[in-house]
Parts: C-alpha cells; sequence; structure tokens
C-alpha cells in the first residue's frame, strides 16, 4: 500500500471510516426515498416516471440498501455489490429518461449517488485516497524542457484551445442536453444571460494573462507535464496564487449562466472542489520540495483564491535549478496551477 501524502490537506484524513460513514448515509437516503416513492406519488413520478416501483424495488433495496448497510457495517466485500449495482442502476436510470424524458431526477440522483459510491468504495478498500492515480499522462508533474518564449506561448495557446473546447464548451452542452431532456431545466430570466457574459469576458482575460505570464516568466506552460522551471510570481501571480484556476471555474460558472443551466454551473463549482481537494495538495507539496522556502513565503503572502487587495511586490531572486542559475528578474515559477 503507498503512503498517504503528507501534505496536510483533507486528503490525508480521508480513510476507510469516511467511506463506510458515507455508505450508511447512502442506505438511510435510499431507505427515504423508497418510503417516498411508496406513499408520495410527486416522488413516484419524478423519480421513476412510469416503472413499476414493486419490480424495481424487488432488486434495488437489497442491492442498493442492502450492500450499503453491510458495507457500513463493515463487510468489505459487500462493496463490490453495492457499487456496481449503483453504477448499472445509474446507467439504466440515464438511458430510461433520455428515451422517455420521465424519472429525470430519479437519473440525476442515481448519477450522482454512483459517482460518491465508487469514491467511497475506493476508501474503503484502499483506506486511502490514491493521489498518485492523479499525477499520471498528461497531469504528471515534469519540467518544460528548454526552448524559445515563443514555443512556450504556442504550446500554453493550444493547450487552452484544446482543454476550453473540452471543459468549457463540450462537457457544458452534454449536461445541458441531459437537463433538458430529463426535465431539469427551468426558465431563468434573460438577467443571469447577461450576468454570465459580463463574468465570462474578465474572467477568461485573466486565464490568458495567466497563461502568459506562465510561457513568458516562467519557461513554460500551465499543463503538469510541461511545467514552469521558475516560479511565477509576477503578472496575476502578484494577487492570488491560482489565477488560471480562478478564471477557469469564474468561466464554467460563467458559462452556466449563459446557457441557463443550474447543472452546469454545479459542473463548474464541483470542478473546484475536486481540485481544490485533490489536485492543488500535491501540486503544492512538489513546489515546496523544488522551491523550497521562495514558495513557502509566496504562500504565505498570497491567498489560493482571493485575490490581494495590492499585488504582492516583486522579489529579485536568485533560484538555482539543476547547475544553472535563474537570472535575478526570472521570477521564481511552479506549474502554473499551483
Amino acid at each position: 500500500m503507498a503512503e498517504r501524502g503528507g501534505s496536510g490537506s483533507l486528503v490525508d484524513l480521508l480513510d476507510r471510516r469516511w467511506g463506510r460513514a458515507y455508505f450508511a448515509f447512502q442506505a438511510l437516503a435510499g431507505i427515504a426515498w423508497w418510503i417516498g416513492v411508496f406513499t408520495a406519488p410527486l416522488v413516484r413520478d419524478s423519480t421513476l416516471g412510469r416503472l413499476d416501483p414493486v419490480l424495481v424495488a424487488v432488486f434495488d433495496i437489497p442491492l442498493f440498501v442492502g450492500a450499503s448497510v453491510l458495507v457500513a457495517a463493515g463487510v468489505r466485500a459487500a462493496v463490490w455489490v453495492a457499487v456496481p449495482w449503483t453504477a448499472l442502476v445509474s446507467i439504466g436510470m440515464a438511458t430510461y429518461a433520455t428515451v422517455t424524458g420521465l424519472g429525470g431526477w430519479g437519473a440525476l440522483a442515481m448519477a450522482v449517488a454512483a459517482l460518491a459510491s465508487v469514491g467511497a468504495g475506493i476508501l474503503v478498500l484502499l483506506d486511502r485516497v490514491p493521489v498518485e492515480w492523479i499525477v499520471v499522462g498528461p497531469f504528471r508533474f515534469r519540467s518544460a524542457p528548454p526552448a524559445p518564449a515563443g514555443t512556450h506561448l504556442a504550446r500554453t495557446g493550444i493547450q487552452t484551445l484544446v482543454f476550453s473546447g473540452v471543459l468549457l464548451l463540450a462537457v457544458p452542452l452534454v449536461i445541458l442536453f441531459f437537463e433538458q431532456r430529463w426535465g431539469l431545466h427551468p426558465p431563468v430570466p434573460p438577467a443571469v444571460r447577461l450576468a454570465g457574459a459580463a463574468l465570462f469576458v474578465p474572467a477568461l482575460a485573466l486565464s490568458l494573462w495567466s497563461g502568459v505570464a506562465v510561457s513568458l516568466r516562467g519557461g513554460g506552460t500551465p499543463l503538469p507535464s510541461v511545467m514552469p522551471n521558475r516560479l511565477v510570481v509576477t503578472g496575476p501571480y502578484r494577487f492570488v496564487r491560482n489565477p488560471m484556476a480562478v478564471g477557469g471555474i469564474a468561466q464554467g460558472v460563467a458559462v452556466g449562466l449563459m446557457l441557463g443551466s443550474w447543472l452546469v454551473v454545479a459542473y463548474a463549482l464541483a470542478g473546484s472542489v475536486v481540485w481544490n481537494t485533490l489536485v492543488r495538495p500535491q501540486e503544492e507539496a512538489d513546489l515546496e520540495r523544488r522551491f523550497g522556502r521562495e514558495f513557502l513565503d509566496y504562500r504565505e503572502e498570497v491567498s489560493c483564491w482571493i485575490p490581494r487587495l495590492h499585488p504582492r511586490a516583486a522579489e529579485r531572486t536568485r533560484v538555482h535549478h539543476g547547475s544553472a542559475t535563474s537570472p535575478p528578474d526570472a521570477h521564481l515559477d511552479p506549474r502554473e496551477r499551483g
């Protein structure tokens, strides 16, 4: 078993007990839902549509509620029943709601339950959060190879186009489709869409400014596998420690508002929680290993999420990277997202 990250973050506190606690909650929620199904027509219609509740209950109560109870009680093997069944029901409900337009709330609830069950199941089986599963492939921490600033800038531009196209266009449109098809898309006033557009412009500008700073001042890109060689503490990094993340999340919320989609807004906010909980501690631990006191001083002075009213004073610091010494004005730089 791999050791915990040791970064002192919330991730290091999550263990098997939290996984079992989730399955206890899931069992109670399942019991409450089934009571609602058989006693309240509104609950039954909004979550099951025209499906036969008795037929569904014959399978779901023992495999969802019962297996969750067993996991909560310490029977780890029951994870292999509760999690696959929850995922299977989630797929089935999503298919049913998409085809018929009925039972949308049930499809959404089971989708959330499936994701949560997978996470809790991993905690129960491993007794920890396997953060090493995250920092792989393009997200593995590696410094950018030496290259002209224009090359880094071009790479950053391509990365921005790809990730924005996927995370800020393709995924939100897919979410919007299901939100509308499942009957979960309430009407919103035009002012909400205008507010989204007003938020998107400065959020995009912040992300672009951050990318340029990382490329020109850091000698790298925002992507962890081609991360900067110097700690960036200039430009937007003088105001907030994670301007790229702040800008990206704000863009996600703005897209949700412009689409009038509360689920897209929830998707953006959930992404911020995942990034802050799972990714940021690993990045900052790596920055501390690479830049030591320079990064610690910077972290103490600049907040992760809340911008400073006044920019942090620039420092002229010599930084050793390998056998070379960075020039005094090439302010230390982490990989952008740290």
